[in-house]
């Protein structure tokens, strides 16, 4: 609760409103949230640990098995699987941004700062910033360990870096998702399991680790046309993995795109729920 005054301007109170003001605010209150991060280094470290399993386990375990199509070479495998954990990593934050929501509202320090002349929706996006911030960590972590299994781009840096941009994008708007389930439950607890039910199938119903082409039509259909596996397979054709589905679907075609929609359409819709959810919501 020490850390609340980190939140907080030093000057007296001001008017709330205005595009300035929110953005300052923003601004204070992810700092306020990556201090605290800071303080519990076991967060990130946590939060390292199981992508890197990810990693190891996939790699070894399954890449002699999976078939990338007419190979089931294991380097094969390797670097078609990493835009899928690229990718499941930073919607998995989703988890965790609800949880410390949900644990900012159990304690009462959500209506403390709804109390205050700040901007409204500036809690959200500052917890959203700051899990932002510490998935690009762990991305930039991730990314080093999937070199030393043996992935590679081949595009170029530059298509490389836009590929993590639209992981991040995905994450960032992911994180909406967790703000409001963060805010509709009442522990952290349950916002943790409910921050993961519906992302098991949203990651596994995709083509982050299988080939779609290999699934049934109408489960094909389905996995083609999730924004999950369109940002895959856009975070493949930018680093030149192989396994980039042939697909008809839309998504498939237009990945890029597909993904940028997808994940700005996700923000809006959610940002727009959390925030009104947020003015209502009591601990």
């Amino acid at each position: 609760m020490s850390t609340v005054t980190d939140a907080v301007p030093s000057a007296g109170p001001r008017p709330a409103g205005g595009i300035g003001q929110s953005v300052r605010d923003s601004l204070v209150v992810a700092k306020r949230n990556l201090i605290r991060m800071s303080r519990i280094p076991e967060m990130v470290i946590f939060g390292l640990i199981q992508p890197i399993m990810f990693v190891v386990l996939f790699s070894y375990v399954f890449g002699g098995s999976m078939k990338i199509g007419a190979s089931t070479d294991p380097s094969v495998y390797r670097n078609f699987l990493m835009a899928g954990i690229f990718a499941q990593t930073v919607t998995f934050a989703t988890a965790g941004a609800g949880a410390g929501i949900a644990d900012d509202m159990h304690k009462g320090l959500i209506d403390r700062f709804r109390s205050l002349p700040m901007a409204r929706g500036a809690v959200l996006t500052g917890r959203t910033i700051a899990d932002l911030v510490q998935t690009a960590l762990t991305l930039l972590v991730l990314a080093i360990v999937a070199l030393l299994v043996g992935w590679r781009i081949h595009e170029g840096i530059w298509k490389a870096l836009g590929a993590f941009g639209l992981l991040l994008l995905l994450g960032y708007a992911f994180t909406w998702v967790g703000a409001l389930i963060g805010l509709s439950v009442r522990t952290p607890e349950a916002a943790t399991s409910g921050g993961l039910i519906w992302l098991f199938p949203v990651t596994f119903i995709s083509n982050a680790f299988v080939d779609s082409s290999q699934m049934t039509p109408w489960l094909r259909h389905v996995a083609d046309w999730n924004p999950f596996s369109a940002t895959v397979q856009a975070c493949r054709e930018l680093f030149g993995n192989p396994g980039v589905s042939a697909s008809t679907a839309w998504p498939m075609q237009h990945p890029v795109w597909a993904s940028v929609i997808y994940s700005v359409l996700i923000i809006l819709v959610f940002r727009t729920l959390a925030v009104r959810k947020y003015r209502s919501a009591t601990a």
